[in-house]
């Protein structure tokens, strides 16, 4: 284990499944004291537990980052509080995905579902970036997604807000990192998590495949150059990059981790 992260802290957000989950574990082995946070204790505990077991630090969080600036900051406090003193790392990973189309989404839809996915990471960030200023620097990776670019007919709202994100990143990157705070964001492709059958909800919209059709997922990533849907592995595998010494000249930008879904199509000869 080369230990990439080792003295660092971290929070992450959404960190009890998927690819914030596989983030959280992928920081603790690689040397982090990682905040774990989410909604569900029991499956913050679970979380926790695996990566002590394997020799790694972890502390959960509970928090339901439902948009207010008051609960960012209290998230902000408490993470800050359980690793030490300080956040090194801070993950905008947390993030839900309605899959409506645009005539079937209400206003109460829209306002959760940005008051989630933008207001929460907004305030979190404006909660930690000052505080990693003051101690020399830090890292902030946001989110965003393949189909904030390249448009699908359905999740047009979920899409929008993650445009909203990586526009947000190039915004932070300006503002923060000449005092020294690097932010960067990745965009997922269509993942799949490692449990048979799942998809990330919040990447695409899986639906229910029937018998003898192929996953929605596997369907989508047809004619690029993997092939397939990815794992959260390979999100989390970014991330640690995107937190580590070895991107210390990166600034402001949108990582795409899609197996080429949203630059490259495969054209049979």
């Amino acid at each position: 284990m080369s230990m990439r992260l080792e003295g660092k802290t971290a929070l992450v957000t959404g960190a009890t499944s998927n690819i914030g989950r596989a983030v959280a574990e992928a920081f603790a082995a690689e040397g982090a004291h990682v905040a774990v946070s989410g909604r569900s204790a029991e499956r913050g505990k679970e979380v926790v537990d695996g990566i002590r077991a394997r020799g790694g630090r972890a502390e959960f969080v509970r928090a339901d980052l439902d948009g207010t600036a008051a609960a960012s900051q209290a998230l902000a406090r408490e993470a800050t509080r359980v690793l030490g003193g300080r956040v090194d790392v801070l993950v905008n990973n947390a993030g839900i995905y309605p899959g409506d189309r645009t005539t079937a989404t209400d206003e109460k839809t829209f306002d959760q579902v940005y008051a989630v996915n933008v207001k929460a990471p907004f305030f979190l960030t404006a909660a930690v970036a000052p505080a990693m200023v003051e101690a020399g620097g830090g890292t902030i990776i946001n989110l965003g997604s393949w189909i904030a670019r390249l448009g699908i007919p359905i999740g047009a709202l979920y899409s929008s807000t993650k445009g909203a994100m990586e526009t947000l990143t190039r915004a932070w990157a300006a503002e923060f990192g000449p005092q020294g705070v690097r932010v960067n964001a990745i965009s997922p492709g269509v993942v799949l998590d490692t449990a048979p059958g799942e998809a990330r909800a919040d990447e695409a919209d899986a639906g229910e495949a029937h018998v003898g059709e192929a996953h929605p997922a596997v369907v989508m990533m047809q004619g690029t150059p993997a092939g397939r849907p990815g794992t959260p592995d390979a999100i989390a595998n970014a991330a640690v990059y995107l937190a580590g010494d070895e991107s210390a000249f990166v600034h402001g930008i949108v990582l795409d981790v899609d197996g080429g879904r949203n630059s490259v199509a495969v054209i049979a000869g």
